[in-house]
């Protein structure tokens, strides 16, 4: 079993990454509302972590930065304590494959932590079926 830290390294903070993901054109988005996640794989490198996230959370729906920020804190720790789901599923592949979140928020209220801890396990479980059903269709066509 892998720690249940979320690293420094393990977060998006990169321009380059930012603008790969969202202007990439190869990422895809899923929702469960008040979450929406864009993702996107690609080759991974040796000394970089499988899985990198980052949170979103618009100033259209928090004017308050210590909204923001608390929504934020709760995603994040709503991922640490789900992202197995996605390392396993990346360690499975032959391919070593690198995914990278985009967490954003688009409900204007609070809600509470168990609702958007089972709303974000939600999504990490439809992102691991649908990289592990895509890497079975490639090794299906090789």
């Amino acid at each position: 079993m892998s720690s249940q830290q979320l690293s420094k390294s393990e977060r998006i903070n990169s321009k380059k990454l930012i603008d790969r993901l969202f202007k990439g054109g190869g990422a895809k988005s899923m929702s469960a509302f008040p979450l929406r996640v864009v993702f996107m794989t690609e080759d991974a490198d040796a000394h970089e972590p499988l899985a990198k996230m980052m949170v979103s959370v618009p100033k259209r729906y928090f004017k308050r930065a210590v909204k923001r920020n608390h929504v934020k804190r709760l995603v994040r720790e709503a991922y640490r304590r789900n992202k197995q789901v996605l390392i396993d599923t990346l360690e499975a592949e032959e391919q070593r494959k690198a995914l990278s979140l985009c967490f954003i928020w688009t409900d204007g209220n609070l809600r509470s932590y168990e609702e958007v801890e089972r709303k974000t396990a939600n999504l990490l479980q439809r992102i691991a079926e649908k990289i592990g059903k895509h890497a079975d269709e490639e090794t299906n066509q090789q």
